[in-house]
């Protein structure tokens, strides 16, 4: 119970300092969001009424005290361009986030246990430098390169799915490719990594002299603790999905939290985009913390160190 307190306190901690270099880092970004809105044939009196009014005209501190008084009441503030509440803003848009980001993590979890069971049981051939290559080339090809390669090929070449949208199970297929490329290859490379050092415990010795096939030793003995570490990074990459989808939504059109971080940067919407970033980072905490915790209740050897 102490363990889980000291770090529920870390993640308030750590989201007090986002929450201040968001602030900061965003209202240095270059542009006048006054401008925008208005466009630059405004008046002179227009743009500063609307400053005023938008309170854009107090001093910096000012609005960050302002902005900090609504956010321990758990207000992310008004959106300078649509006028809406922040909070509603991204509530819309978080279940197009959240289909997506399951979609891909569904496509990592299948696709990455077979590649890394089938690389660890061949290791040193053929078979397991073509996964390992395969591994590489998942990292190494970034989304923004990766994605309209697969728009290009399946659809306007074969015409098998939509060029972009949120319009069915179809048009979700491309994109969660795209987001659940690099997540298969960085735990495929992980479980491979696992598998190879679990293999080499007395208790896999034991069961092979058993003589029991190949196979149940690996999916029966070796797999199961060799997933304990997958957990973590799974906890790790969920929260790095709704970062890596700011490329994959835009690309895609798909209309998530991802999109509409972009949309507040063009308008420099700065509470919908200090609310959006601040999102993420909370999302990404708050599931680290999760992580850790159920590890803590899976492997005993943490929980006795604790």
């Amino acid at each position: 119970m102490q363990t889980i307190l000291v770090r529920i306190f870390s993640a308030l901690a750590v989201m007090l300092g986002v929450s201040m270099i968001v602030f900061f880092f965003v209202h240095f970004i270059p542009g006048d969001p006054v401008e925008v809105i208005l466009g630059e044939t405004a008046r002179l009196s227009d743009r500063e009424a609307l400053r005023e009014a938008l309170g854009l005209n107090q001093p910096i501190m000012t609005q960050w005290l302002n902005y900090m008084s609504g956010l321990v009441q758990g207000d992310l503030g008004t959106s300078l361009y649509s006028r809406q509440p922040v909070t509603t803003l991204i509530l819309e848009r978080l279940p197009a986030s959240a289909e997506l980001s399951l979609a891909a993590m569904t496509v990592a979890v299948i696709l990455s246990v077979p590649l890394g069971v089938w690389a660890a049981m061949h290791k040193g051939k053929l078979w397991d430098m073509a996964t390992s290559s395969f591994m590489l080339l998942g990292i190494a090809i970034p989304n923004f390169v990766f994605g309209p390669v697969l728009v290009l090929i399946f659809s306007l070449w074969l015409g098998w799915f939509p060029v972009s949208g949120r319009d069915g199970f179809l048009s979700l297929v491309l994109p969660a490719i795209t987001l659940g490329t690099v997540m298969t290859a960085i735990l495929a490379r992980m479980l491979r990594s696992s598998l190879l050092e679990v293999m080499n415990e007395d208790y896999i010795r034991s069961a092979r002299a058993r003589g029991f096939s190949p196979l149940r030793v690996m999916f029966r003995h070796a797999l199961r603790n060799a997933m304990l570490p997958m957990i973590t990074l799974l906890g790790l990459q969920l929260g790095g999905l709704l970062a890596g989808a700011v490329i994959t939504e835009t690309v895609f059109d798909w209309p998530g939290i991802g999109r509409l971080t972009v949309e507040a940067i063009q308008r420099r919407d700065y509470p919908l985009l200090q609310g959006c970033i601040l999102f993420i980072s909370a999302v990404y905490v708050v599931v680290n913390m999760l992580t850790d915790i159920v590890y803590q209740q899976i492997d005993p050897r943490l929980r006795c160190a604790a």
